[in-house]
């Protein structure tokens, strides 16, 4: 993170909310915020930090980047 003012503060979360505008927000219309909220929920804790690739850590997921740490460090 930047200093305060800095442009690149919030480009992480930015980019973050971009791309879940994109992948999960724009492509349906949910009836209750119940099913919004289990649907964004969903996204972040099952798609984005389980199966999504990164291109931060090589183009692998998170748990395959981790893999790769622990039996690094091991």
């Amino acid at each position: 993170m930047g200093s305060i003012g800095d442009c690149y503060d919030n480009a992480v979360i930015e980019s973050f909310w971009g791309r879940m505008q994109t992948e999960l927000l724009n492509r349906k219309r949910w009836n209750t915020r119940v099913e919004l909220a289990s649907a964004m929920f969903e996204y972040v804790e099952v798609f984005h930090n389980r199966q999504r690739r990164h291109s931060s850590i090589g183009m692998l997921t998170p748990i395959e980047s981790e893999k790769i740490h622990h039996t690094k460090t091991a």
